[in-house]
């Protein structure tokens, strides 16, 4: 059994935020990087804005260098919305889309993280499908996939709404990013998970937890309030049995997101992290 843990992409970013513009992380990737191994993980994540950085200064080839002198062997990088809006209409990701897939052709990524756009719960998926089967054919191009995150708060709100989508894509390339505060957030129940979900459509998962009442909107509530995993009212080891029998096993995101979380030491921080997803797992 696989209790394996990645430091997603807002565990090890310290005092910073999705709610900034950017949001790049105050640590050196560096720095990130190393408290990341000692922390016992085996892999990471990183946002577009971190990219950019890394572009800039050392380049992908040496932060692939480092993560395998580290000893850390899965990447995750992060977040394309919008990627239905052609390049030259009003609106579209194309930016952020070049980046993430230039850092691809570099880091061989486990996959790259896509939401949607917050706002109503789209009525049309079907329009959908053939704009992410485009994007899944280019990263399938640099040896990569694609991993669906929704969100309750956005046009794809739900994990059945997200498990539908890729099952009408029909693309080995397309699965799901499933996040422990968005399913039970949405309302989804575990019943409702295991029905939606068929064997190998998850591609990722991110452990956290949260109070059983939500504080402010949602948004404010996933980036200012989430949990450690064991310290919320989430059935992360009901989620976890369900994701198992679905032939998902690792390795396991964390990702704690939390005003207070953000302003330890990176390395404690990531410490408590994996300790408590380990105790879950």
């Amino acid at each position: 059994m696989n209790t394996d843990l990645v430091a997603t992409a807002w565990t090890s970013a310290g005092d910073t935020s999705p709610m900034l513009f950017p949001a790049t992380s105050p640590v050196p990737v560096t720095e990130r990087l190393h408290a990341i191994a000692e922390a016992g993980y085996i892999g990471f994540g990183l946002i577009a804005d971190d990219l950019v950085v890394v572009r800039d200064s050392i380049g992908f080839a040496a932060l692939g260098d480092l993560a395998a002198e580290k000893g850390l062997s899965h990447i995750e990088i992060e977040l394309l919305e919008r990627w239905w809006i052609p390049r030259d209409r009003r609106g579209h990701t194309y930016e952020t889309r070049d980046l993430l897939f230039e850092a691809a052709d570099v880091l061989n990524p486990a996959f790259i993280k896509i939401g949607s756009e917050n706002g109503s719960a789209t009525t049309d998926l079907m329009a959908l499908v053939p704009p992410l089967r485009k994007l899944a054919d280019d990263a399938a191009g640099l040896g990569t996939r694609i991993a669906i995150e929704t969100m309750p708060f956005s046009r794809l709100a739900t994990v059945p709404m997200g498990a539908e989508l890729v099952a009408a894509a029909d693309h080995p390339g397309v699965g799901l990013l499933v996040d422990a505060w968005h399913v039970f957030r949405a309302g989804t129940s575990l019943p409702e998970l295991d029905t939606a979900l068929q064997d190998g459509m998850v591609f990722g998962v991110e452990l956290d937890d949260a109070s059983p009442a939500v504080v402010g909107s949602l948004f404010e509530d996933t980036v200012e309030r989430r949990l450690l995993c064991g310290e919320g009212s989430f059935d992360l080891t009901g989620l976890i049995e369900v994701l198992r029998d679905k032939g998902f096993d690792g390795p396991w995101g964390v990702e704690i997101l939390s005003r207070s979380f953000r302003e330890l030491p990176v390395g404690r921080a990531l410490r408590l992290a994996a300790d408590s997803a380990s105790g879950i797992l």
